[in-house]
């Protein structure tokens, strides 16, 4: 049998009509403003081919069916919803998660936490391990830790909170999926833990958005609670801080994502309620994107 994905049907499915080439298909997404790689992604998606595939076969008839299914995403994406709205799904960090509107989108930046979370799991001294995730969303950054420790580390426990039920509902559907295991929590960041809860490390992507941010509108379809947080955009990130000394065990690191221009603001925070070691690190496109620090020993 042959490797190469044969082309879909040329023929129209009863009561429809083709509806034009794979590169009219294109060029219509083109002339809707849609960037290059979301016009492939929903072609692809609705014809059940890989990207690869288009290219190899620009002249192949598109059915109606999916043309018309393409045609509304097309006007969707145009509209500004996210690719992964409409794709349904999103990668981050080697792993395919579901995503719906009820959780923000995983972004490329927010793998930069994820590293470090990484770095200092694996050389934790200590095999038990306790993580935890405030506002896990989708759940991306506690399943990719959970997924990078399950074979080096099998005793670390994962757990992971976030106020929205519906939330939590798409990233416990991601760990059954993945086949991993993560103690979720509804609540608003530390008041989802019993108070003698305590971890080792502890990150988060909170929202940290100034309520007044030109860039607000166009992130409109994405949950506002999981974007902004006060004017100044710190109020969840002085939350957490404030907090966290109760939850941490000695010497455990509380890592944070924020603005790439609030990294001064963050490391404050953390110095002013006692954190040691305090570092930021770089994410992508080299802006300061993550901000951490140890919980003092005694």
């Amino acid at each position: 049998m042959s490797d190469v994905p044969s082309a879909p049907s040329t023929a129209p499915s009863s009561g429809s009509t083709p509806a034009g080439s794979v590169a009219q298909a294109l060029a219509e997404a083109r002339a809707l403003g849609l960037d290059r790689i979301d016009a492939h992604l929903l072609l692809s998606h609705h014809l059940g081919q890989p990207r690869a595939w288009l290219i190899a076969h620009d002249d192949a008839t598109v059915p109606a069916p999916a043309a018309e299914a393409y045609r509304g995403d097309c006007a969707r994406r145009a509209a500004g919803v996210p690719v992964a709205y409409l794709l349904g799904e999103r990668e981050f960090h080697g792993l395919r998660l579901r995503v719906t509107p009820d959780v923000l989108v995983p972004r490329p930046d927010t793998e930069t936490l994820v590293d470090w979370a990484i770095e200092l799991a694996r050389a934790h001294p200590e095999p038990a391990l306790e993580l935890l995730d405030l506002g896990t969303g989708s759940g991306a950054i506690v399943l990719a830790l959970a997924d990078a420790l399950r074979g080096r580390s099998p005793a670390a426990r994962c757990t992971a909170t976030d106020l929205s039920p519906a939330a939590l509902a798409v990233a416990r559907d991601n760990t059954l999926r993945l086949g991993l295991s993560v103690d979720f929590r509804q609540g608003a960041w530390w008041a989802a833990l019993p108070a003698q809860q305590r971890f080792d490390l502890v990150v988060s992507n909170p929202p940290y958005i100034r309520e007044a941010d030109p860039h607000l509108p166009a992130l409109r379809h994405e949950p506002s609670m999981a974007l902004s947080s006060g004017a100044d955009g710190l109020d969840a990130l002085r939350e957490i801080v404030s907090g966290a000394g109760r939850h941490l065990l000695p010497g455990g690191w509380l890592l944070l994502e924020h603005g790439w221009d609030q990294a001064r603001e963050v490391a404050g925070l953390l110095q002013a309620a006692g954190f040691t070691d305090v570092q930021t690190r770089l994410d992508i496109e080299s802006r300061p994107r993550c901000t951490g620090g140890r919980c003092p020993a005694s």
